[in-house]
């Protein structure tokens, strides 16, 4: 594929998302690259995870020089993870080929995107829960839960070799689920460093099929990086809540675009998506500005 400016700019706008707000970046470049760009699924899956072997080291080298990586989870989900993110690259080879093979990844694609935007409901909502009380406080030493890991590791490998969706978004879901008490950022670290190897089998299994254009990986690259390193630093100044839910409408409107639905249908259920995500940002703002400003009031009520 000859270079594109188009190209760069969609993977500076990934990388983005990504730093902004961790989520894995398969589940905006993949359906990008199929439905603006034309490029096969196949393809779109295997460039795009080259692109991210290369962008999430980043991420993780941040979370080295912080200490907020547990490295006793990282060695329970490699052992399932690696493997089978391998075999789901390899996997797809069974759904087909040719042009039944492509239509038949993009209602993966579309199964994988929808899976993630219940992945990021979910974890906007264990967010909230695990803020709540001193019983659901974070804790940096969780004891590790040996066999969830490793099945954890098994699902999300198959899942991210199969689609390039969910090594930032439904492991991460998954972790949380299976060690609530582990600190937030305890989690995006260790998620970042497993997604590492992860993504690099995955990389590897499609490269051997001929499903990677090195070509693409590399004009998404030019974008992407300082799109990360962007993102990490607007992080701490741009709401995350508003931001996710644009990502939920975004992604659910792509997921269903890749099952066929279109025309009025598909911006109807965009709406409502959006409007539950106004009407949720607004009331947890509210929430918030009643919880800071109510004990400054409490002194003006005492005799």
């Amino acid at each position: 594929m000859d270079f594109s400016w188009t190209i760069v700019v969609a993977g500076a706008l990934v990388g983005l998302a990504v730093g902004l707000t961790g989520m894995g970046g398969g589940a905006l470049m993949t359906p990008i690259m199929v439905m603006f760009f034309g490029v096969n699924p196949t393809a779109a899956i295997g460039s795009d995870l080259a692109t991210s072997l290369f962008m999430k080291p980043f991420g993780a080298a941040v979370h080295q020089k912080a200490g907020t990586i547990r490295w006793d989870i990282v060695r329970w989900l490699l052992p399932t993870a690696v493997p089978a993110a391998f075999g789901g690259a390899l996997l797809l080879q069974a759904f087909g080929d040719g042009e039944q093979l492509q239509e038949r990844v993009k209602y993966v694609i579309g199964g994988a995107l929808l899976l993630a935007v219940t992945g990021m409901i979910a974890r906007m909502w264990l967010d909230r829960r695990r803020g709540l009380g001193s019983d659901t406080a974070e804790d940096a030493d969780v004891r590790v839960r040996p066999l969830a890991t490793l099945v954890i590791g098994l699902v999300g490998g198959v899942v991210v070799g199969m689609t390039s969706v969910g090594s930032g978004s439904l492991i991460i879901v998954m972790l949380m689920l299976a060690h609530p008490r582990l600190k937030a950022n305890h989690l995006v670290g260790t998620d970042l460093v497993q997604a590492v190897p992860l993504v690099g089998a995955a990389a590897l299994g499609h490269f051997l099929v001929g499903d990677v254009s090195l070509g693409l990986a590399g004009t998404l690259l030019i974008g992407a990086i300082p799109g990360v390193l962007g993102g990490a630093v607007l992080s701490t100044r741009v709401g995350g809540p508003a931001l996710r839910w644009a990502l939920i409408v975004l992604l659910t409107g792509s997921g269903l675009a890749m099952w066929g639905l279109e025309g009025v249908p598909l911006v109807l259920v965009c709406l409502v998506a959006a409007a539950v995500g106004v009407t949720v940002t607004l009331r947890t703002r509210r929430g918030e500005e009643r919880g800071v400003t109510a004990p400054e009031r409490t002194p003006t009520m005492t005799p």
